[in-house]
């Protein structure tokens, strides 16, 4: 196949990719403040598609970390090539979808991590993989990232519910925290797109590296950062309806100044790893913060089945995506008969995911109701009040 031919093949998945990344972790931003009522749905996702297509400009660290850390170099220089990394973006495809038709958070960072790594492996070998880079800058984050930020999001309920305790005859101001939470998810919607797109920019840098296209340990070029960002605004604006379904009401009922706790922990997470470089998992941060959230109100329950399966879905992604990655990457080791094969059954796996997916529709029309957990934030007239409106019509 024509080498100018597969690397936009590649590029044009890449931009596939950042797309389901797109939807599929719309729910990290906008479940929380549309479970609360805080905002209805379809302007909930409007803005975190504007907010993330303005954080992919702010930083390229984590995008030097997937084009420069986890792939390593030969005595000849990158040894990856454009086939292999079309490969694991299929895998990687592949098990962002599968993850959204169950509902479940699952990352979209681990899942292109593990499709680029079982590809190389299939077509390079074990010692193509940087294990050390693996170990420090994605697999310890992800087990450090969820409890560090659940113990915050614990904290910052407690703090938030201590500080707006209910006292006999007086208000709670517990109602701030709606408007509140229209800042926090921003906050969490703009470090999305400074974490999670840059994934793709990195993808994209190096496959034009593995081509000889840009040098070696340079970062994404200006058209690079713009087409992704561009993508995964698109992707978010499309709502991941069923993920936000999961994390608005299926960890644990969220009400205003629980969820203005988790957004808040989540974006501080998210914005320093992004800062330090570590390509981490928003969706495993996201989830963490409304489980510490959860069991930092009094009264609220969290749901450990939903946990635990959310759970499974992290443990199994990084293995199961590379195995479909090296799964692909076999057949595109054929040469461009491969490639075709490649591309024709991924095509008929996401088609026949889509289809399996209308039989179940969720939509930001019967996503859930939102009515009664809008209503927490009404703070209703305390006896003084009543008794101040009644002393003022009878002067009338």
């Amino acid at each position: 196949m024509d080498f100018t031919l597969i690397v936009v093949l590649v590029i044009a998945l890449a931009l596939v990719f950042d797309f389901t990344n797109g939807f599929h972790d719309t729910a990290n931003a906008m479940a929380t403040p549309i479970a609360t009522g805080a905002m209805r749905p379809k302007v909930a996702v409007g803005l975190a598609a504007v907010l993330n297509l303005v954080g992919a400009f702010l930083s390229t660290e984590v995008a030097k970390t997937v084009s420069g850390g986890i792939i390593r170099e030969g005595d000849g220089g990158v040894q990856i090539t454009p086939e292999i990394i079309f490969a694991g973006l299929i895998g990687a495809i592949v098990w962002n979808l599968i993850t959204w038709l169950r509902g479940l958070p699952s990352s979209s960072s681990h899942a292109l991590f593990g499709g680029l790594i079982g590809a190389a492996i299939i077509g390079i070998g074990f010692q193509s993989v940087d294990y050390t880079v693996v170990v420090a800058k994605v697999i310890l984050p992800a087990l450090i990232a969820p409890l560090t930020v659940g113990v915050v999001a614990f904290i910052a309920t407690r703090l938030a519910y201590f500080i707006t305790r209910r006292d006999t005859g007086r208000a709670d101001g517990r109602g701030g925290f709606r408007y509140a939470q229209i800042f926090s998810s921003s906050l969490v919607a703009l470090s999305h797109g400074t974490n999670d797109a840059q994934k793709t920019m990195g993808v994209i840098t190096l496959t034009l590296i593995a081509g000889g296209v840009q040098s070696v340990g340079s970062g994404p070029q200006l058209w690079v950062i713009v087409v992704c960002a561009l993508a995964i605004a698109i992707g978010t604006y499309t709502g991941g309806w069923r993920i936000i379904h999961t994390m608005g009401r299926g960890l644990t009922d969220v009400k205003p100044a629980q969820g203005f706790a988790a957004e808040t922990s989540t974006a501080a997470t998210i914005l320093a790893s992004s800062h330090l470089g570590f390509a981490l998992s928003t969706t495993q941060v996201a989830s963490g913060s409304v489980i510490g959230s959860g069991l930092g109100r009094r009264g609220a329950t969290v749901r450990w089945g939903m946990a635990g399966q959310i759970a499974l879905g992290w443990v199994l992604t990084l293995p199961a995506s590379a195995i479909m990655g090296a799964f692909a990457a076999g057949f595109a080791l054929l040469g461009p008969v491969g490639i075709v094969i490649d591309l024709i059954l991924g095509s008929l796996v996401v088609v026949l995911l889509f289809r399996r997916a209308q039989r179940s529709r969720i939509s930001h029309d019967n996503l859930h109701d939102i009515d009664d957990a809008g209503r927490v934030v009404k703070i209703r007239k305390t006896p003084r009040k009543i008794a101040r409106r009644d002393r003022k019509k009878v002067s009338l």
